[in-house]
């Protein structure tokens, strides 16, 4: 399509062409999830020849635009007039055209500004211009290590909460640290974004053979089985002189650390072949536990039934570092509830005996039923 089929378009529309338009074919569409352009521009799709392929277009616009964005869809074009015979204008959820109308041509208008991952690296990029924010352009790696780890954080309440609107505004925060730091290293001449983004996209075709290649495996055990021999190849490809386990973060909670390094073990075949063999060696480590004779050996032997503890939910398909935290927001929503009832009738945990607070507790136990 050239520009005056273009201008012809725009002129069906009584437009004047944008200043920024990306200019797709329909075609684009056909085996993506997700649109190929920033949505604070202005789109225009051309050749859309079937109600098919117009269900898919909208399809994968929907990964971004809001069904209710208003959009034009625009005629064929007559040759013998220069422009296109007729337009309409419709939501994006609601559009359909008729089978006797394609080729159709679909103009996306622009969403606000700062909806494009474009605008927010241009503000973060901002942030540490000459004319930028003080705070912003003295920061460093090391120093913003600290809100990395806090926007984790704060990113799991928001998940363990499954609090929608929380998850919306912690991931922003996440990925704020994540261009930031981005930024800092280009500045540095350390890499940049695009760069983070080209070695993860690659990663992911690289270790994806089963999706983007023509590898056939059974199942999330064949997959988890094959990326460990994927990222062994890789180590050796890097001769590092590194194990399956080094590259667990020695950071993580404990938790959380235990069940990966026994999920690691297990993919290159290190694993009781029966959930039996995790019960009895609870019931071993519970039996050592109590033969215990100094506090060394009782924190030992502890450590232990907690390793085996999550290897047992490994086994049961629960993540330990969440169902601890599950039942510790369980304790304290049960414990409250004590206090509620203690303050009620008057009283001080302190003042009562341990039948009492045990009978708010089953009290609050029943309320959750």
């Amino acid at each position: 399509m050239d520009f005056t089929q273009v201008s012809a378009i725009f002129e069906t529309l009584r437009l004047t062409p944008p200043s920024k338009l990306t200019l797709l074919a329909g075609a684009e569409f056909t085996l993506r999830h997700y649109p190929p352009t920033p949505p604070d521009v202005d789109t225009l799709i051309v050749e859309i020849d079937s109600r098919e392929l117009l269900e898919q277009v909208k399809v994968v616009l929907r990964a971004v635009y809001p069904a209710e964005h208003a959009v034009k869809v625009v005629g064929p074009l007559d040759a013998a007039q220069g422009k296109s015979k007729k337009w309409i204008g419709e939501k994006l959820g609601d559009l359909a055209v008729g089978d006797d109308s394609f080729p159709v041509t679909l103009f996306i208008p622009a969403l606000p500004e700062g909806t494009s991952f474009e605008a927010f690296a241009e503000i973060t990029a901002h942030l540490r211009a000459p004319d930028g924010c003080p705070w912003d352009k003295e920061q460093t790696h090391q120093t913003l290590r600290k809100h990395l780890l806090e926007e984790s954080y704060e990113s799991l309440s928001a998940l363990d909460a499954s609090d929608v609107d929380a998850m919306r505004e912690e991931f922003g925060d996440l990925l704020l640290q994540i261009v930031l730091n981005s930024q800092i290293a280009y500045e540095a001449k350390e890499f940049n974004f695009t760069e983070v983004v080209k070695h993860i996209y690659d990663k992911i075709v690289r270790r994806h053979p089963h999706v983007f290649g023509d590898l056939k495996l059974d199942g999330v055990d064949g997959v988890l089985q094959n990326w460990e021999k994927l990222k062994e190849s890789e180590r050796k490809g890097k001769r590092e002189e590194k194990g399956i386990l080094d590259g667990v973060p020695t950071v993580l909670p404990a938790l959380s650390q235990a069940q990966e390094y026994q999920e690691r073990a297990a993919r290159v075949g290190f694993d009781w072949p029966e959930i039996e063999g995790v019960l009895e060696k609870i019931r071993e480590e519970i039996e050592e536990i109590k033969t215990a004779n100094n506090p060394e050996q009782v924190k030992s032997e502890l450590g232990d039934l907690f390793f085996v503890l999550v290897n047992l939910a490994r086994w049961r398909d629960v993540d330990a570092e969440s169902a601890l935290r599950e039942a510790n927001t369980k304790f304290k929503r049960r414990f409250a509830h004590v206090e509620k009832g203690a303050k009620a009738q008057g009283r001080n945990l302190s003042d009562m005996t341990l039948e009492d607070m045990d009978s708010h507790w089953n009290e609050a136990k029943r309320l959750e039923l």
